[in-house]
């Protein structure tokens, strides 16, 4: 859905906008973690076929976690260019 045609109160559209930052900045930290190898585990209790199949949604969700604990500074500073993307100062 294109949102930019959609007409929203100010207040409405601003909760809109960070939010859509913090989603991208959980990508951001999922993808970082996965690539890190943070959480792999080895040995009798590690590897097979379900580690590798939902271990993308347990980095998804320590991801959310660490952007609702303050995050990265990734959020805000995204949250910023889109603002000003919509105020045409970009």
């Amino acid at each position: 859905m294109d949102v930019s045609s959609v007409k929203i109160p100010a207040p409405a559209r601003i909760d809109l906008l960070m939010t859509k930052a913090r989603e991208l900045e959980a990508t951001f930290l999922s993808e970082m973690l996965g690539h890190s190898g943070l959480g792999a585990m080895e040995g009798a209790f590690g590897g097979g076929a379900g580690e590798t199949q939902f271990a993308s949604f347990l980095r998804q969700e320590q991801a959310r976690l660490i952007v609702q604990s303050g995050g990265i500074g990734l959020a805000e500073m995204i949250f910023k260019a889109m603002t000003e993307a919509e105020n045409g100062q970009a």
